[in-house]
């Protein structure tokens, strides 16, 4: 297995809009960020990777650029964005970006033109179709509700989003719009950043005959881009499609390859045997993928707000699959909450009685795997999902749109709230939380989404205070990767593949062994372990609850969300 620096690297997502405010305005900003640099260097991570700032009406909070080489005056200046390379790498940290190529804003010059006419030179940057009988091109549906076509006016065709309208999908088949997006990038890797996190990659390829998808089965609601395509009408001519290796692999020759970077796709329904065309370390392709296996096993037959209960043993069957199939293949990314995920421990743990000991247990599961794991912000100090009292307080067009399409629909108002509260993409977009002051020291104004009002209590200052915080256990967990080489690289063996409370692996790596035990309930456990495992001496690196380090781990009682890390010899 190839030793890289990204496979040892522990990545921090920031979400920009919401980690720091620093003139007042209520949104988070560029100098908030820079003001914040020796945080992350305290914490011990090696590269941020930093959501949209380029100039964007701001329609799916910046993931609608309107200038790809431009920062949004929200955020500040490409002078400001330049100080916090120059800060992070000064630190010793690295700067991956977000590239969003699948679709740019309606008011992204390329579009302005593509609309003006049929025969301008930029109408085939852009996927235009006339109607059927009056009636959009196919039946699509958009990942944000309703058709994924949009007449215009001008011309009296249709443009494709697979998002909002002002999302207008790029053509990738268009050789031109190739070079664009690959000039782009190599513009930004001159500058020195140090890779890319890639949105909704898997869905540049569409089959180029948009052949209606009538014999699948509609449901209400689409859900999110993770949501598998039963759920989403026309997904399969458009994920996974038929170009989208031979695009990825032409990025790869013409940019990636020519630097030293890390690169991770968002890959809307891939399975580990998907995961390993992108991602094998013999395709040129991309190094890692996000993939939402594991984001959907609380979602119902309705897709993502029709919400069930997730069973333990559904984790660790997707989560299992994907350590042992990629091994010696390709590379996992490990994540648990982001921008568009709620809170973990919200959602995986406990989030009231026992919310240090489940965030700090979640935490021991995503750095103790076989990846590179991804923390995002306010994750380190055990942030909550929010509770808003009205829709009117939810800014998420993916919410407010469900909200709308499902109480027209007749759906009691009160049931489709309850299903926002637990997946609303917002509940990961509440601004950071510094400190226990008015608006959580994240702005001096009215912060742009509501704060959560538990910032009183969890909150950056207070977890800097206890020797006990999750803070200073993730600093823990991130530097043992640094130290143990078999938290890397080792290989993965799963136990207990039934047991509904415990989830217990082994790692094993140059003669070495590493034993992981998660309790992921909220009541006393015993584990046990098989026979079969040979050693003759143990070390216990971490755990979140005190123990004894001598006592026998062949028969262990658990506390609550206890979880334990021994190195075998």
């Amino acid at each position: 297995m190839k030793k890289t620096w990204w496979k040892e690297s522990v990545v921090y997502q920031i979400y920009p809009r919401s980690f720091m405010d620093s003139n007042g305005d209520g949104i988070g900003d560029i100098p908030g960020i820079i003001s914040k640099l020796d945080y992350l260097q305290l914490l011990g991570v090696h590269v941020v990777w930093l959501c949209p700032v380029y100039e964007s009406p701001n329609d799916d909070n910046g993931y609608d650029i309107s200038n790809y080489q431009n920062i949004m005056d929200e955020f500040g200046t490409l002078e400001d964005w330049e100080q916090l390379l120059d800060g992070l790498h000064q630190r010793g940290m690295k700067l991956i970006m977000d590239l969003v190529v699948n679709h740019s804003s309606d008011e992204h010059a390329w579009f302005v033109e593509s609309r003006k006419s049929k025969e301008n030179a930029y109408r085939d940057y852009y996927i235009w179709r006339p109607g059927q009988e009056d009636r959009e091109p196919n039946d699509w549906s958009s990942f944000f509700s309703g058709s994924a076509w949009q007449l215009d006016e001008t011309t009296g065709e249709y443009y494709l989003h697979l998002f909002s309208k002002k999302q207008p999908d790029l053509n990738w088949e268009n050789p031109t719009v190739r070079e664009e997006v690959y000039k782009m990038m190599t513009w930004w890797l001159d500058k020195g950043i140090d890779g890319f996190r890639m949105d909704v990659i898997n869905l540049i390829s569409k089959d180029p005959q948009l052949p209606n998808a009538r014999e699948e089965t509609p449901q209400l609601g689409t859900g999110d881009p993770g949501d598998i395509f039963p759920y989403h009408f026309g997904g399969k001519y458009f994920v996974n499609g038929p170009r989208v290796h031979e695009y990825l692999q032409e990025m790869n020759a013409k940019v990636l390859s020519k630097y030293d970077i890390m690169t991770v796709g968002e890959a809307i329904n891939v399975t580990p045997e998907d995961g390993a065309l992108y991602v094998g370390e013999d395709r040129n392709e991309l190094n890692m993928v996000f993939h939402f296996e594991l984001m959907r096993v609380d979602a119902g037959k309705g897709g993502k707000w029709d919400i069930r209960p997730w069973e333990l043993p559904e984790i660790k069957a997707i989560i299992s699959k994907w350590q042992t199939l990629l091994h010696n293949k390709g590379w996992n990314s490990n994540y648990m909450n982001n921008h568009d995920q709620p809170r973990m421990v919200s959602r995986f743990g406990n989030d009231t009685r026992y919310r240090k000991e489940s965030a700090k247990m979640l935490g021991t599961l995503l750095h103790t795997l076989q990846g590179t794991p991804y923390i995002y912000q306010g994750e380190e100090i055990g942030m909550t999902n929010i509770r808003m009292p009205s829709i009117d307080d939810y800014q998420d067009i993916e919410t407010v749109n469900m909200y709308n399409e499902y109480t027209q629909a007749g759906i009691d108002k009160n049931k489709v709230m309850e299903s926002i509260y637990i997946k609303s993409r917002d509940n990961a977009r509440t601004p950071m939380q510094w400190d226990d002051s008015e608006h959580a020291g994240f702005t001096t104004g009215k912060p742009w989404l509501p704060v959560n009002p538990n910032h009183d209590k969890i909150n950056v200052a207070e977890a800097l205070n206890d020797q006990d915080s999750i803070f200073y256990y993730y600093q823990k967990l991130i530097a043992l990767r640094g130290e143990h080489e078999i938290i890397v690289y080792g290989d993965y063996r799963l136990l207990l593949p039934d047991d509904e409370q415990i989830f217990a692996y082994m790692r094993s790596y140059e003669g070495a062994q590493l034993l992981v035990v998660l309790n992921f309930c909220d009541q006393n456990v015993h584990f046990r372990l098989e026979d079969e495992v040979h050693y003759e001496q143990h070390q216990l690196l971490i755990s979140n609850y005190e123990v004894d380090d001598q006592q026998d781990i062949r028969q262990l009682s658990l506390q609550p969300y206890e979880a334990r890390v021994y190195l075998l010899k």
